[in-house]
């Protein structure tokens, strides 16, 4: 038996509220482009995003991209190139969490999409943070990127900036 429009509107109102009003798509999306870059020799990036505090701590890690299927463990060592994360997160992890570890990026767009239900927002208290991009390449530069984000977002949250080597457009995108 079909339930009334009425109802069936009334249901739809509630099973939102129980679920928090989240919807299916992220609450939290981080546009990141890997720029070509014309050189001889070129390595992917490693890349390391993380959420920081109005203290400059890091909050929580977001993703870690690193050559992390070498055999020989060799690709972990040069996390540590990626000096701001390593310096405040990185040093401190036996491993990166697994949650938030990938292989390196080719060049191009690449989303992030971080759910309220991650271990990343999951719990994160209300405040001022600030999302931060960092990117590291052998034989090449590095590069770190800032974007404001107040945090739980009242109202859709657009940041957006350009990196000038290691990174391309970097984009923030935060949704109630």
């Amino acid at each position: 038996m079909a339930l009334p429009v009425k109802t069936a509107a009334t249901t739809a109102i509630l099973l939102t509220s129980l679920m928090g009003g989240h919807s299916v798509a992220a609450d939290l999306a981080l546009n990141i482009t890997l720029p070509k870059i014309d050189t001889a020799e070129y390595h992917r990036p490693y890349v390391a995003v993380w959420l920081e505090g109005d203290n400059r701590k890091v909050v929580r890690d977001i993703a870690v991209w690193y050559e992390n299927k070498k055999a020989d463990g060799e690709g972990k060592k040069w996390l540590k190139d990626l000096r701001q994360w390593w310096r405040i997160s990185g040093r401190t992890q036996g491993e990166p969490d697994d949650a938030v570890t990938g292989a390196t990026r080719p060049v191009g767009d690449h989303t992030i999409n971080v759910p309220a239900t991650a271990a990343a927002l999951k719990d994160l208290p209300p405040g001022q943070y600030e999302v931060v991009v960092e990117a590291s390449r052998e034989k090449g530069g590095r590069e770190l990127i800032r974007l404001p984000l107040a945090w739980p977002p009242t109202v859709a949250q657009h940041q957006a900036t350009e990196g000038k080597h290691e990174l391309g457009a970097v984009a923030l995108h935060a949704n109630p």
